[in-house]
């Protein structure tokens, strides 16, 4: 079967919907404390306005002309002019494959172009942020050459 990799269209509303839900439903099992099933029509509105800014890259990968996977590339803002670290353009990557065909190239030939997009765009670091308790998403992004860069440490005030 081969793999195709192509910018997301409203056609792939349905698709989208459906990746964004079960990509929630994965990581509620991970940690229902941080996360939670959203929506679907809200998952709906945000991928209409997200389908017709510029902010950011999504990619859908088909088997068979079936959408499996998706991938998202999140431009962040330009580094301000009194922050310390070298200005470079960022991005962030987010990336989902319907279990029944992880491991079959799908995640990796979503990686390679959301990285050919990005860096049309000028972005010379592409960060995937995971919550360390997934793993797999960490042996995932690790075996596509993302690293370790910084801790990110977080505290919880209150009880909202």
């Amino acid at each position: 079967m081969s793999i195709s990799v192509r910018a997301a269209g409203r056609e792939d509303m349905p698709a989208l919907v459906r990746l964004r839900l079960v990509n929630a439903e994965r990581h509620v099992e991970l940690d229902p404390a941080v996360y939670r099933v959203p929506d679907a029509e809200a998952v709906r509105r945000w991928f209409e306005e997200v389908l017709t800014g510029d902010s950011r890259v999504l990619l859908v990968a088909e088997l068979s002309g079936d959408v499996v996977g998706m991938a998202e590339v999140v431009l962040l803002e330009d580094p301000p002019e009194h922050q310390i670290l070298i200005p470079r353009r960022a991005a962030e990557i987010h990336t989902v494959v319907v279990d029944e065909h992880r491991g079959r190239g799908v995640g990796a030939s979503l990686v390679v172009e959301a990285e050919k997009a990005a860096a049309e765009r000028g972005v010379s670091i592409l960060y995937a942020g995971i919550f360390a308790q997934n793993e797999g998403a960490v042996r995932f992004y690790s075996s596509a050459g993302f690293g370790p860069r910084g801790t990110l440490l977080a505290k919880a005030l209150g009880t909202a």
